[in-house]
């Protein structure tokens, strides 16, 4: 079974970048698509960007054009490049994968935009 440990969260002022990082156990990293979430206090997780096996990427619309995902299968590693950050990115941010029907996700990494 696959585990997914992220790193790179932080205290970070509001203009700022941070690159979160996301280790995954086992084999078969490059054949599964993997994506980051993220959950504000208070409101649902959700979807940021996401990255298939072919490197295609999706983001949500509040990260376009400040948010970069891309994927190491040599390391079997995911990162997510933030730049601009803002306040209103502040929240935990979790990695996710799907194997065989089944959602795994990291414990995530806690992301604090300062104004």
């Amino acid at each position: 079974q696959v585990q997914l440990v992220e790193s790179g969260g932080g205290l970070v002022q509001a203009g700022g970048s941070l690159r979160l990082s996301c280790a995954a156990s086992g084999s078969g990293f490059s054949i599964f698509a993997m994506a980051w979430y993220r959950q504000a206090p208070g409101k649902q997780r959700e979807l940021v960007a996401t990255i298939s096996s072919g490197f295609s990427t999706n983001y949500a619309d509040s990260v376009k054009g400040r948010f970069t995902i891309s994927r190491d299968n040599g390391k079997n590693t995911v990162y997510l490049q933030m730049n601009s950050l803002k306040p209103e990115d502040t929240a935990v941010y979790y990695c996710h994968t799907r194997r065989g029907g089944m959602d795994t996700w990291g414990k995530g990494t806690l992301v604090t935009v300062s104004s």
